[in-house]
């Protein structure tokens, strides 16, 4: 045993590449056990499985194995690497965990070796490396003498193998992320490749995306970022063992899960994602608690490829962040419909904007006292190729895209520069002009960086009401929206807070954020005179409105008797169907001509005064919810 040892200890120093050591141990053992055949096969971080040495099996059986998933019931090897522990077979031909794989069950047989012992190769932070195996021709287990051989093999090898891993060094890096040490996409894409699709239900995807690292790298800085994500990274990695977890961009991981237990339950193993994920991440003065998304997809065998899959787990989780982030979905068929209908609604925003077919229309808000117009509402249009007017709410699908809505809220701006400046040139009068904003408009600068850029004017910057929904405080309330606001404050863009009433906890985003206008949503001005309730609501925020010093827009007025019961409510200013629909620029020129308060002849809107020209008819009396 000594002078073994000494030989292959030799072979190490010198350099000899890892599969000759191996060899040269298989060999030696065959020697010492004739009726027994030696096999080493390496596992990569992929988990599947590549032949190393195996001197007295057939050359085309070894290679038969390569590439083979490791798994809870893949033969001798391939559960061995996926367990961790030793496993001896005594009877291949009847043991559950050859039953799987029966080409590679008669091969076996067929070249005479009716029993298998297995024994994982593992390095010190638990990752199996390698197997090392005897077959047997007789329906046996492991002799004394033979453990006591293999147990010096696998601390030879265990040598061997470091030493491999050390001159390897550069090739794992190409395989591996170099910020979080998980395989990258690259190792995941040749694992993915290795993935059978014919057994339904064997492997799954879970692909979990990081929701707050962009709001943390604006807030703290990429080092804390980088941190976060290494920690992330370091909690999946561990959570994924048997599995295998990777790092496939920057905000972006996935796991392939293939044990049982997991698979038959996603929705449970992505709770146990979640709850992981839950524990805070502890910084100098602060802390941080990851938040993630998760969209699943599991193998059904109706795939042509492993891609599919991917494809299908990457749908669930963009409709996971469209619907409800930080939540967890499983694909199921169809979920596709939706992201169908907004990349086609996309595609249009940008042929509309590439044509020039998005324009700014106008609604106007007029005093409840007099019917005269103090100022106008820009709506986003798109103008078909037909020439058919599209409201917004016909392609708001393309607003949830951060990139198309930054173009239109650009469009409207400029658009809206445009006819301020036209309509001062020819001395009109119009008050204020309020267009809506998104939370994608206000992260980032977008907003900032374009108000700079078209409202060079400060008398046309002084005269813009940037409106904000309601939903934006409730869907994405968060430092980095409140922050941008108040800087807009503070350079004195005013602010109105749009669809007032609808959300949650409405009241608290006063306390959050002064304002200039309050919209009272359209669905409380619906219900008067009639509705006590909403009349006591619209009465109460007329109140709070007068304390914080901001004006009271009831939108949606419809009737005389609604605009009655508002007036008498107190409140000072409306807008809606009774006055005007939303109209193009030619048709807002004449209302405001005809009709401004500053107009020393102007004159009451008595309903609606003109025949203005009117958006397309399967639209035009839906409500303004849905605009920009």
């Amino acid at each position: 045993m000594l002078e073994f040892k000494a030989e292959i200890l030799e072979l190490i120093v010198k350099g000899s590449s890892l599969a000759d050591v191996m060899d040269h141990i298989c060999r030696h053992i065959e020697a010492r056990f004739p009726d027994v055949a030696c096999s080493v096969l390496t596992v990569d971080r992929n988990g599947t499985l590549h032949p190393l040495a195996a001197p007295s099996l057939p050359k085309a059986y070894s290679q038969s194995l390569d590439n083979l998933s490791v798994g809870p019931n893949v033969g001798s090897c391939g559960t061995a690497a996926y367990t961790g522990k030793p496993v001896v077979i005594t009877d291949i031909a009847t043991d559950p965990r050859w039953m799987p794989f029966p080409a590679f069950q008669e091969a076996t047989l067929s070249i005479g070796f009716k029993a298998c012992w297995s024994s994982p190769l593992v390095d010190t932070s638990g990752i199996v490396l390698a197997t090392f195996a005897l077959y047997f021709r007789a329906k046996r287990g492991p002799t004394d003498d033979e453990r006591e051989m293999v147990s010096a093999c696998l601390h030879l090898c265990d040598l061997a193998f470091a030493r491999h891993q050390r001159v390897t060094a550069r090739e794992l890096r190409a395989n591996t992320d170099a910020l979080t040490s998980l395989p990258n996409r690259g190792s995941f894409t040749r694992a993915l490749a290795h993935l059978d699709c014919d057994k339904p239900g064997s492997w799954a995807l879970l692909v979990i995306d990081l929701d707050n690292l962009k709001t943390i790298n604006d807030t703290f800085g990429h080092a804390i970022g980088d941190e976060l994500i290494q920690e992330v990274a370091f909690r999946l990695g561990q959570f994924a063992i048997p599995d295998s977890a990777f790092r496939i961009g920057g905000d972006e991981f996935v796991i392939l899960i293939k044990d049982p237990k997991r698979l038959s339950d996603l929705a449970q193993t992505a709770q146990e994602v979640s709850t992981v994920l839950a524990a805070p991440v502890e910084f100098a003065h602060f802390s941080i608690v990851p938040e993630a998304t998760t969209g699943a997809a599991i193998v059904t065998g109706d795939e042509t490829d492993p891609q599919a899959v991917l494809r299908n787990a990457d749908l669930a989780l963009y409709h996971a962040k469209e619907t409800n982030r930080g939540a967890f979905v499983r694909y199921w068929p169809g979920i596709d419909t939706r992201m169908t209908a907004r990349l086609s609604s996309m595609q249009n925003v940008d042929a509309a904007l590439n044509e020039g077919r998005i324009e700014a229309w106008y609604q106007p808000i007029v005093r409840l006292d007099d019917q005269r117009i103090v100022g106008l509402e820009a709506l986003c249009r798109m103008i078909s190729p037909a020439g058919d007017v599209l409201p917004a709410a016909t392609f708001a699908e393309a607003m949830s895209d951060a990139h198309i809505a930054s173009l239109l809220t650009h469009r409207m701006f400029t658009s809206v520069r445009d006819d301020m400046r036209r309509w001062l040139d020819h001395g009109i009068d119009f008050g204020s002009v309020s267009v809506n904003v998104t939370a994608a408009d206000l992260r980032g600068g977008r907003l900032q960086s374009a108000l700079d850029e078209i409202f060079v004017e400060k008398a046309l910057l002084e005269r813009l009401v940037l409106e904000v929904t309601e939903s934006v405080y409730i869907d994405d309330h968060d430092k980095t929206v409140i922050d941008a606001v108040v800087a807009l404050k503070d350079r004195g863009v005013r602010i109105a807070l749009d669809d007032f009433g609808t959300g949650f906890a409405s009241l608290t985003h006063l306390l959050d954020l002064p304002v200039d206008f309050i919209k009272i949503d359209q669905s409380f001005t619906a219900r008067l005179p009639v509705d006590e309730v909403s009349g006591t609501i619209i009465a109460g925020l007329v109140a709070i409105a007068r304390k914080l010093d901001a004006s009271i827009t009831a939108e949606g007025v419809e009737t005389p008797v609604q605009a009655a019961a508002l007036l008498d409510l107190g409140c000072e200013l409306g807008q809606g169907f009774l006055f005007s629909p939303c109209v193009n620029r030619g048709d807002a020129s004449r209302l405001l001509m005809h009709h401004a308060a500053t107009n020393p002849h102007g004159v009451p809107l008595p309903g609606q005064p003109l025949q203005p020209q009117r958006e397309s008819s399967s639209s035009s009396s839906e409500p303004e919810r849905l605009r920009k």
